[in-house]
């Protein structure tokens, strides 16, 4: 990595009640979905679209009512967006790097994510109020 932690935007994260209906709305829209997938160590079912060369990430919990993570935000909050993801080359190295200036993963650190990549999530109160997913993707 050279003198940034992450290289770009990988995708936004939209949380949803309805994973086939938020489908056909952004469809209608012109998104083309690229493949659906259960990740069970997040607990939510997720449909990647891609739409004017932005990636949009659909989550959908698998139990709606499990206490953390997809579920209580829609619970507490809505539907809407849920996080923005960034692209990291090296994700040890990145997160490193923000340790270093005092951004500290939560949820436990790197863990396995969507599509075989590694993520780890940093928490809004040291990213100025938004849930930022940092995902390893090598060159």
């Amino acid at each position: 990595m050279a003198d940034r932690p992450v290289a770009g935007l990988a995708h936004i994260g939209v949380a949803v009640r309805d994973l086939a209906a938020a489908e056909g709305a952004y469809a209608a829209l012109g998104a083309q979905l690229l493949g659906r997938e259960d990740v069970p160590s997040e607990g939510v079912r997720v449909s990647f679209l891609t739409l004017g060369g932005v990636r949009i990430e659909l989550l959908e919990p698998l139990d709606p009512d499990a206490p953390a993570g997809v579920a209580r935000f829609l619970r507490e909050r809505g539907a809407g967006v849920h996080h923005l993801a960034f692209a990291a080359e090296d994700l040890e190295e990145a997160l490193a790097s923000l340790g270093a200036a005092g951004i500290a993963p939560g949820g436990g650190g790197a863990r396995p994510g969507a599509e075989g990549r590694t993520v780890a999530f940093l928490h809004p109160k040291d990213t100025g109020g938004v849930l930022l997913e940092l995902c390893e993707v090598k060159p």
